[in-house]
């Protein structure tokens, strides 16, 4: 019977996306994704032909991931209440108490890391990126847009705009984190993006307790 190299497939892609979060693409050549992995370099190349399809492999994993992610978290904040505005709200509730979990060697995101980089890769790696970004951008934008219809805004704001702004502040909070070595930059900036969404959509409905929550 022939062994399932599923493990050792996945062993390579989590040696490698450790050491890319750590020090960037271009820094982690081949021979040190072996090393940490602990195989051979024939089993490397059995599984992957290139460092660019291993590139391909872990962000396409990563994508996945990331989408199970703002789905779980939707579909928890739904279950919580009927409103979006309040759906959007207790998302963002979950997603800061999650942070708060994080420590301060926390790695950052791995799309970050590839942007950082873009020149080292091929159009479809990077429209793994897009496209994940995009799906943010289309299940809260249109959470948003139904919350622009049901509590009219202080404030002129289109709802794709706030959307993405939640990408901007976790992103860059990720950046100030690692930069001051302190996790807490995450959960902060995320407590501070809800209290805005509260003051300019003038919500009064308070927002259920989120603690113990996981998604």
């Amino acid at each position: 019977m022939p062994r399932d190299g599923r493990g050792t497939r996945t062993a390579i892609m989590d040696a490698a996306e450790t050491l890319i979060l750590d020090q960037g693409f271009a820094a982690t050549s081949v021979e040190r994704i072996i090393a940490a992995a602990g195989v051979t370099k024939g089993t490397f190349f059995h599984h992957f032909p290139s460092k660019a399809d291993l590139a391909r492999a872990i962000v396409e994993r990563y994508a996945e991931a990331d989408r199970a992610h703002l789905e779980d978290g939707l579909a928890r904040a739904e279950g919580l209440s009927r409103d979006p505005l309040q759906q959007v709200l207790i998302f963002v509730g979950l997603m800061r108490e999650q942070a708060l979990g994080l420590d301060a060697e926390h790695p950052g995101c791995l799309f970050a890391s590839y942007c950082y980089q873009a020149q080292l890769f091929d159009e479809g790696t990077l429209r793994v990126i897009t496209d994940a970004l995009d799906a943010w951008r289309r299940r809260l934008g249109a959470k948003l847009a139904e919350a622009v219809q049901r509590h009219p805004p202080r404030l002129p704001a289109d709802p794709d705009d706030l959307a993405d702004m939640l990408t901007v502040v976790f992103e860059g909070a990720f950046v100030l984190a690692r930069t001051r070595k302190e996790a807490a930059v995450v959960a902060t900036q995320l407590g501070l993006y809800r209290d805005y969404l509260d003051l300019l959509f003038g919500a009064r409905e308070a927002v259920p307790p989120t603690e113990g929550a996981r998604f």
